[in-house]
């Protein structure tokens, strides 16, 4: 990775009660690939901020505090702001729980620009693994009755798709002054989704880097359905309304892929069946569900109702 690379990318992880031993784990893995780290913790508290906060500092980063839970979003965008105001050119979004490659940043890099040097690139996003799967996850292009799952093989140095998930993301901050910031009414599901269909209908691309790697955990946990019928991504009941609630803000949203909303709205009756019949605790799934279906067709934004937060 050339000096330029490494000055001018910012690690930005979102933080919300996590594990200290992991935070530290996550800031050893990622400060020796990038020019500095903005840690923005969404109002934990904990002892363990003070030595965080002073190892970051050290290393030209600073811990981001919040006095409430602001969500995912506008947590990204607060390190983003950072990042901008002190001259840095990209910036790689992360979750606290995400566990990156040796070589993650440096593939990525390349990667971008080789891509740019082509046409217009929104972001670039590695290859992850959730550990408890047998196989990395692919990258996906939208399509209708369902999508289309692209692999990474052998000779593939990069997948195109059509959308990524956060962690792992590396943005150039020239992207994000045309496209815009993280969607800060969303709270925090679909945000990467929206701010990805948002860059695509302005002309950009997405990109999968097979090089690039990464170990990220994809819900709650996993949970066997009734007879032998698999297994399905559990989260939990605050996730639900998120989750429902937000998928139908992007329904009306201008840029939101018309093929896209004609295939998930089977998925909203297959959750509601999943996790407010089969999987507990059902009778808050199911309220949370609803309830986040009621506020989505209302258009309500921002964090969830007062009367759910303690299911969280």
């Amino acid at each position: 990775m050339t000096e330029i690379s490494v000055s001018g990318i910012c690690a930005v992880i979102v933080s919300y009660q996590p594990d200290p031993a992991a935070i530290a784990d996550l800031l050893g893995r990622v400060m020796p690939q990038v020019g500095a780290v903005a840690l923005v913790d969404n109002a934990s508290g904990g002892d363990w901020q003070a030595a965080i906060g002073e190892l970051l500092a050290t290393h030209g980063g600073a811990l981001l505090g919040q006095s409430r839970n602001i969500g995912l979003a506008a947590a990204q965008n607060v390190g983003i702001d950072w990042a901008r105001a002190r001259g840095f050119r990209h910036v790689l979004l992360l979750d606290q729980d995400s566990e990156p490659g040796a070589d993650m940043v440096a593939a990525l890099w390349r990667a971008l620009q080789v891509l740019s040097a082509a046409g217009k690139v929104a972001a670039v996003g590695p290859r992850f693994h959730d550990p408890r799967e047998h196989r990395d996850a692919p990258f996906v292009r939208i399509g209708f009755p369902l999508n289309r799952k692209q692999w990474c093989a052998a000779d593939t140095p990069s997948v195109a798709c059509d959308f990524l998930i956060s962690s792992g993301m590396l943005i150039p901050l020239a992207v994000l002054d045309r496209v815009g910031p993280m969607d800060a009414g969303l709270f925090i599901d679909n945000v990467d989704l929206e701010w990805g269909f948002r860059a695509r209908a302005q002309g950009y691309a997405l990109h999968g880097v097979c090089a690039a790697t990464m170990y990220h955990r994809l819900g709650d946990g996993r949970r066997a359905l009734p007879f032998g019928r698999g297994r399905i991504v559990v989260h939990g009941s605050l996730r639900l309304y998120y989750m429902m609630r937000n998928r139908l803000l992007l329904y009306r949203l201008p840029h939101t892929p018309r093929t896209w909303v004609a295939q998930d709205l089977p998925r909203v009756l297959a959750k509601l069946f999943l996790f407010g019949v089969l999987v507990g605790p059902r009778w808050r799934n199911l309220r949370c569900m609803l309830r986040g279906l009621h506020d989505g067709l209302r258009g309500r934004r921002g964090a969830c109702p007062d009367e759910l937060s303690g299911y969280g």
